[in-house]
C-alpha cells in the first residue's frame, strides 16, 4: 500500500493526523457492537516479540522487518521478529541458563510454565525470522554461524512446528540464555478484535559473531535503525507502524547503548496496556491508557470503509508475525 494512501487512512478519518498509523475501517461497527453487549470478546493468545539491538555509533539500532506490501494483513507495516506461544514449551525440562522460571514468571505476570512458553517463544522467533539463536552450548556462551543446510532444516522444522523449541534445544544440547533478554513492555490487544494476542515484548543485543538475515517468508525487507530515526519516519507517515510498535520505540530512544536497555529492562513497568473504547455524545473515543499519541476520536455513525487491502491492526501488536 503507497505510504500517501495509508497516512489518508490513518489521519483523515482519525481528525486530520498524518503519521504512520493505520486505523482498521471496520473498528467503529465492532466498538458499536461490544458496547451494546451483542459482542462477545475473545480470549487473547500469548504471544512474544524481540527488539533484537546493536550499538551503531550513536545509539542503538533496532532489527526491523517489513511484512510484505502485497499481504492482506499488515501490508507494509514494519514490526519486530514475534510470534505466538507454542505450549509444548510450557513444561518440559530444558537447558536454562540466567534468571530463574520463578524470576521470570513474577516479572511477566503468569506462572512458571508459562514464563518458561513465553522466553522460549521470544528465542524461538528471533532464529525463526531473523536467524539469530540466545543459546549456547553452556550458560555462559552462544552458538556462532547458524547458517548451515543442518541448522536450517531445523529452522525450518520449528517454523512448520514440526519441531518444538524444547526438542531442538535438546537434541542440540543448548542452554537457553533468559539472561539475554530483558522484558520491556506488555500489549493485549483491545477487546473488540476478532483476533485478539497478549503479547510481551522484550529487548536482546545481537550476539558476537551472529548476523540477522530475512528468514521470514512474510517480510519484503529488514533494516538496521535507530528508535529515532523509525519515529521521525512514523511521525513523517514515511514508515507505517501498530501503536504497540512506534510506542516500544519511543522508549527505546532514551537509551544510549544496547547494554543500556538491557540494564534499564527490569525498571520497566511490565502492566499490561489495553485499549480502552467509550461512546461520549456522537462519537466513539478510542484510547490507550499511558499513550494520548493514540487516542481517536471517530464519528459513531462513520462506517465508511476505505479502499485497498485491509489495514494492520493491534490483533497482532508484532506487526502479523503471527499468522
Amino acid at each position: 500500500m503507497a505510504n500517501g494512501q495509508a497516512n489518508d487512512q490513518a489521519g483523515g478519518r482519525a481528525g486530520g493526523r498524518t503519521n504512520g498509523q493505520w486505523y482498521p475501517p471496520e473498528w467503529p461497527d465492532r466498538i458499536r457492537a461490544l458496547a451494546a453487549g451483542t459482542l462477545t470478546p475473545v480470549t487473547p493468545k500469548r504471544a512474544a516479540t524481540v527488539m533484537l539491538l546493536k550499538d551503531a555509533g550513536t545509539g542503538p539500532a533496532v532489527h526491523m522487518l517489513r511484512r510484505r506490501t502485497s499481504m492482506a494483513f499488515a501490508g507494509g507495516a514494519y514490526a519486530y521478529p514475534g510470534g505466538g506461544v507454542d505450549p509444548r514449551d510450557d513444561d518440559r525440562d530444558i537447558g536454562w541458563a540466567g534468571p530463574t522460571r520463578a524470576w521470570w514468571a513474577d516479572r511477566l505476570g503468569v506462572d512458571e510454565a508459562g514464563a518458561q512458553a513465553i522466553v522460549c517463544a521470544a528465542v524461538r522467533e528471533t532464529y525463526e525470522e531473523a536467524g539469530v539463536l540466545l543459546a549456547g552450548p553452556t550458560g555462559d556462551s552462544v552458538v556462532g554461524d547458524t547458517t548451515g543446510a543442518d541448522w536450517e532444516a531445523d529452522r525450518a522444522a520449528l517454523v512448520d512446528r514440526e519441531l518444538s523449541f524444547a526438542e531442538f534445544l535438546d537434541r542440540r544440547g543448548l542452554v537457553l540464555r533468559s539472561d539475554l533478554l530483558g522484558a520491556w513492555a506488555r500489549w493485549i490487544t483491545p477487546e473488540f478484535e476478532s483476533r485478539r494476542y497478549d503479547t510481551w515484548f522484550f529487548v536482546a543485543a545481537l550476539p558476537e559473531g551472529q548476523r540477522t538475515r530475512n528468514a521470514s517468508t512474510e517480510a519484503d525487507r529488514t533494516v538496521w535503525i535507530t528508535p529515532g530515526e523509525a519515529a521521525a519516519g512514523y511521525d513523517k507517515g514515511e514508515l507505517l507502524m501498530m501503536p504497540p510498535t512506534i510506542a516500544t520505540l519511543r522508549g527505546l530512544a532514551a537509551c544510549g547503548t544496547a547494554a543500556e536497555a538491557l540494564a534499564s529492562a527490569p525498571g520497566r513497568d511490565m502492566t499490561p496496556v489495553l485499549a480502552r473504547a467509550r461512546l461520549v455524545g456522537g462519537e466513539i473515543v478510542l484510547s490507550w491508557p499511558g499513550h494520548d499519541e493514540f487516542t481517536k476520536h471517530v464519528p459513531s455513525t462513520d462506517t465508511a470503509a476505505p479502499s485497498g487491502p485491509a489495514p494492520a491492526t493491534p490483533s497482532d501488536p508484532t506487526g502479523g508475525a503471527l499468522e
